[in-house]
């Protein structure tokens, strides 16, 4: 008996090393962004500019918006726009290429998958990001994507969206920016002094935790873990050894030579305005 022709139905997963690491800027690029948009749209999207790494991390680090009409059946992209903004932005930095694009709002949208096959004809395997900017509970859910293709032989039947590990790393300024960003209602941005009064609580808060691990396991409390002492270890041998004296003479150095860059910045702000007064009076005479 002769065996039947068989059509096999393919999946194509993606290898799980496939992941993506994303700078603090883009993030707050996109909820301006949201937050300047007309007021008939409910979303942003546009397009994510950064490389990918020999390790095959795709590394975001820049974005801009680019305008569009949705609907429920279709999307209409400004195409002349993105590509005179991405000619724009590689004349600045001509190694950021496009390795995705994003969108705001809470996951993947109906029209998400329209957008991906225009991204898809721009770059092979381009990364979907998604930013809440809702911030619910005070927490901004942040996620990246990639498309992987269903297959029926050799016609293409559909695509799905696949969740990627995606690293957010940020620096303590940074951190503290990114923290008021997740506030709905803020009354007023905190000073230099303000923020570096929220950083040394946060350092002071850590430093008790660690001591209080130190010292659980020291009694016995609480079993070593070897990974924990290395980094705790590496912290301490990190902090170069100082007398008091001398540490206050550097704190001391460090804020006369701002004073004097925030004194210098003062004069040129006048004098600039001086400048812009003579020259429009000039004009008018």
């Amino acid at each position: 008996m002769a065996s039947a022709d068989q059509i096999v139905l393919q999946f194509f997963p993606l290898s799980t090393s496939l992941s993506a690491k994303v700078h603090p800027l883009v993030i707050f690029n996109i909820c301006d962004c949201f937050v300047r948009r007309p007021d008939q749209a409910e979303r942003v999207i546009g397009t994510l500019l950064g490389s990918v790494l020999p390790d095959g991390t795709v590394d975001i680090r820049n974005s801009y918006v680019v305008p569009h009409n949705e609907s429920s059946d279709q999307v209409a992209l400004d195409i002349d726009y993105h590509h005179n903004m991405l000619s724009s932005h590689q004349k600045v930095n001509p190694k950021e290429v496009i390795v995705g694009w994003f969108s705001t709002g809470f996951g993947v949208t109906g029209g998400s998958a329209l957008i991906h096959e225009f991204y898809s004809r721009e770059v092979a395997n381009p990364v979907h990001l998604t930013v809440d900017t809702g911030f619910t509970n005070g927490e901004a859910s942040i996620k990246a994507f990639v498309s992987v293709n269903l297959s029926l032989g050799d016609q293409q039947l559909a695509a799905q969206f696949q969740e990627i590990p995606l690293d957010l790393r940020m620096v303590e300024a940074e951190r503290v920016g990114f923290d008021i960003l997740k506030s709905t209602s803020v009354d007023k941005l905190p000073t230099d002094m303000e923020g570096m009064e929220a950083t040394m609580e946060q350092l002071l808060a850590l430093i008790d935790d660690t001591y209080k691990y130190v010292d659980d396991v020291v009694e016995g409390r609480v079993a070593p873990d070897n990974a924990i002492g290395g980094f705790i270890s590496d912290s301490v041998s990190s902090i170069p050894k100082i007398s008091p004296p001398a540490f206050d003479k550097l704190v001391n150095d460090s804020l006369q030579d701002q004073l004097l860059l925030l004194y210098l910045s003062s004069i040129t702000r006048t004098q600039l305005s001086l400048a812009e007064k003579l020259n429009t009076a000039a004009q008018i005479l």
